[in-house]
């Protein structure tokens, strides 16, 4: 009798035991995925232990031990506990197994800061052969890691692997690695060089989208620049564009320059041509080429500076109803950039186009513009402003003496770039066609683009890469080549200030309230209902 009463003594802790390992079980079982032995073997321990509390609950009538047992009242409220506490269980195994395998998100923050843009995601979903970001370094910062996870969620063929070079030489012998921080992408049996990452440089979702475009994309668009008369060069030189071409080419443009007046029509392979600030009228013959190149459907860039020669390009500007003012637009508020004076116009209203749809509340700059107006209604063309000034600016008659004449000067807001569109029709014949169609055609109705800067300093070599100057050029090439599938530049995602700034006076206030004000009511209502219920 004695060793029975020891022994019941302890059977409480085989209860406790035997749900620990039931539940281990099962939540190992969840997280793996399958029957595994050690899940399978916690759960059978723990049945097995909870069997044997059972058991033993039988009472001093050994004779009927489970009758006695099942007779107490205790014993019918410790069921229904432990049913509820195996029901709590199973509730949580079923949250983690459907948790791992169903991953869902919810980004609460303003700007979608954690999220991916459609057109990445776009990009991701649309690979179709894995593709891998191998990261040379021994630390994962999180923000890249983070970053990486969100598009290896958007598709199985997109996963990267953190390397550590000393760990695994030959692996980063292969890419090329030297320092640490490297990041190489693979594609296939190609690779590139991405960035170099550190805490304060991390992984942006523009560099990796960029560079899986290049390494997916079967088509390439070819933007020719216009030379020979005194426009923006292609070069390293200070006012010239090379940061730009190479920009282009990262994103897989090709860039090339062009001598109109020595081939005397615009190549075939062109999708647009530039014009960047030419110092010298064009010849009649180049005119000529233009506007045949743009009633075929060809797309054009033209950008101005204070010397551009404006009446060479007058014949087509006339075309579509554009004219540029001679004056230089003048920036008066009192937030001016540094070293550039009040010739730099600062913006930042943008109009509802393609080209600056992520700028609004976003700052470009841009020396001495002149402002784009449309002097003509044409018939079919459709214009969109695209970078506005603010009230505090005006178009200068005098730059020598900055004054504001209202006889000869212009009073902001005043338009610095403008995109336009006019559709043409084109005619390509049937495939194969038959003896009733042999003179028919199959018609299609395009259209042909064209945006007009009233600046081209902004995207020289030294601004391009100053506040979104570069964005802007870019994304005007782009909307240009009329390759809806390529990605606009991705704006890097900034968090909003949220502060609340409050004086000394409203902050000793808001400490009185949460600190004596309210606790004091508190306890002053607590103290009259119990005094009323007393």
């Amino acid at each position: 009798m004695k060793t029975f009463k020891f022994s019941k003594k302890y059977t409480k802790y085989l209860l406790l035991v035997g749900l620990f390992l039931l539940f281990m079980g099962l939540s190992a079982m969840a997280v793996i995925g399958n029957w595994e032995p050690i899940s399978l073997g916690l759960i059978i321990t723990g049945i097995v232990l909870i069997g044997i509390w059972l058991i033993l609950q039988g009472g001093n009538d050994l004779t009927s031990p489970t009758q006695a047992f099942w007779g107490k009242r205790s014993t019918q409220a410790g069921t229904n506990a432990a049913f509820a506490m195996l029901a709590f269980v199973v509730i949580l195994g079923l949250i983690n197994f459907l948790g791992t395998r169903y991953d869902y998100r919810l980004d609460l923050t303003e700007n979608n800061l954690f999220t991916l843009s459609p057109a990445s995601q776009q990009l991701v979903r649309n690979l179709n052969k894995p593709l891998k970001v191998w990261i040379f370094d021994r630390i994962q910062y999180p923000q890249d890691k983070e970053l990486l996870e969100n598009y290896r969620r958007q598709g199985g063929n997109f996963n990267f692997e953190y390397v550590d070079p000393n760990t695994n030489p030959g692996l980063a012998k292969k890419f090329g690695a030297q320092e640490l921080g490297e990041v190489y992408l693979e594609f296939g049996d190609r690779r590139k060089f991405l960035q170099k990452v550190r805490e304060t440089e991390p992984l942006s979702e523009q560099t990796i989208s960029d560079a899986i475009q290049q390494f997916t994309s079967d088509r390439t668009a070819k933007a020719y620049f216009l030379q020979g008369h005194g426009e923006r060069s292609l070069e390293t030189t200070e006012g010239g564009l090379s940061e730009a071409a190479q920009t282009l080419k990262d994103k897989s443009f090709q860039v090339e320059p062009l001598k109109l007046a020595e081939t005397k029509e615009i190549p075939k392979d062109a999708n647009l041509v530039v014009i960047a600030a030419p110092q010298q009228a064009l010849f009649e013959e180049e005119v000529t080429a233009i506007k045949e190149y743009q009633k075929r459907g060809g797309n054009l860039l033209i950008t101005v500076d204070q010397k551009s020669d404006i009446k060479g390009l007058e014949p087509i500007l006339q075309d579509w109803g554009i004219g540029i003012d001679d004056r230089i637009v003048v920036n008066a508020s009192e937030f001016q950039v540094r070293g550039l004076g009040p010739t730099a116009v600062l913006v930042s209203s943008y109009g509802n186009h393609p080209i600056t749809q992520d700028f609004q509340n976003r700052y470009s700059f841009y020396p001495s513009a002149r402002a784009i107006d449309v002097v003509k209604v044409i018939e079919n063309v459709k214009t969109t402003p695209l970078l506005l000034t603010s009230e505090q600016t005006w178009a200068e008659s005098n730059p020598d003496q900055i004054e504001f004449n209202a006889e000869s000067d212009r009073q902001g807001p005043l338009i610095l770039g403008i995109a336009l569109t006019r559709p043409i029709e084109t005619t390509t014949p049937q495939a194969s066609p038959t003896p009733n169609q042999e003179n028919k055609s199959d018609k299609q109705t395009q259209e042909t683009r064209m945006v007009v800067l009233g600046n081209t300093d902004f995207a020289t070599n030294g601004l391009f890469s100053q506040q979104i100057n570069g964005d802007v050029f870019v994304n005007s090439i782009s909307w240009l080549s009329q390759q809806d599938d390529r990605l606009l530049s991705i704006s890097p995602k900034e968090q909003k200030n949220r502060r609340i700034n409050m004086t000394v006076l409203q902050a000793s206030l808001l400490a009185w309230l949460s600190i004596i004000i309210v606790p004091f009511l508190g306890l002053v209502t607590a103290g009259f209902l119990w005094w009323r219920r007393r």
